[in-house]
């Protein structure tokens, strides 16, 4: 009976630990999807290159390699120039900005079939520096900061060096720019952030961004 009743107590918790895990999993999993899907509509609307439904759009400075498959001398490794266009052998400029890789792979691809038979042409973007966000006001390195992987507030004080003497830390705000000319605000209130309260404040950057410290 003694050994009936622990494997009894056992089933009764591991199925209490799935009914009541399940929800935690799901909400967690929605709240991953709903940051996705907000990062991915606010930057939609930034007026600089941005992620577009998950796909990464090309911009002036990003770093580019062109591979046409058994053609080595039409392959190239070469910036976007600021007129957003790229050039290459047979073919001349390309218009690279604002396509994400996929489409500047097919418009390459067209443009060499007068040349090639059936080119298979790749399209990697070897570094973002097109994605960029600013840091103004009272810190030590104010400017533009290249967004070349996932950053937060923290993250962007930290590499403008943190903060000059007078600066009002608890009035930090993030100011968002859209193509349409409406703006976000996001308030940033560091001592609260660094002390474990209102950590929902540390936003991810997304491109375009500005982080004002008055």
């Amino acid at each position: 009976m003694g050994r009936r009743s622990r494997a009894a107590g056992i089933v009764v918790i591991a199925v209490f630990a799935m009914c009541w895990g399940l929800p935690l999993c799901r909400a967690q999993v929605a709240d991953n999807k709903a940051e996705v899907n907000s990062g991915t509509a606010a930057s939609s609307g930034v007026v600089v290159p941005a992620e577009v439904a998950g796909e990464y759009l090309i911009g002036p400075d990003d770093v580019l390699a062109v591979n046409v498959w058994k053609e080595s001398e039409l392959s190239e490794e070469l910036p976007v120039r600021p007129d957003g266009k790229i050039s290459l052998p047979l073919i001349g400029d390309v218009q690279a900005s604002s396509l994400t890789p996929v489409q500047l792979q097919e418009s390459i691809r067209t443009r060499l079939s007068i040349y090639l038979v059936n080119p298979t042409v790749t399209v990697i973007v070897k570094e973002t520096r097109s994605h960029r966000f600013n840091v103004v006001g009272e810190v030590e390195k104010p400017g533009s900061f290249v967004l070349g992987q996932p950053l937060r507030v923290l993250d962007a004080l930290a590499l403008a060096g943190g903060f000059r003497d007078f600066a009002k830390t608890s009035g930090i705000y993030v100011l968002r720019l859209h193509a349409n000319g409406s703006t976000q605000r996001f308030p940033f209130n560091y001592r609260q952030v660094i002390s474990g309260r209102n950590l929902g404040q540390n936003i991810r950057l997304q491109p375009g961004d500005t982080v004002v410290v008055p």
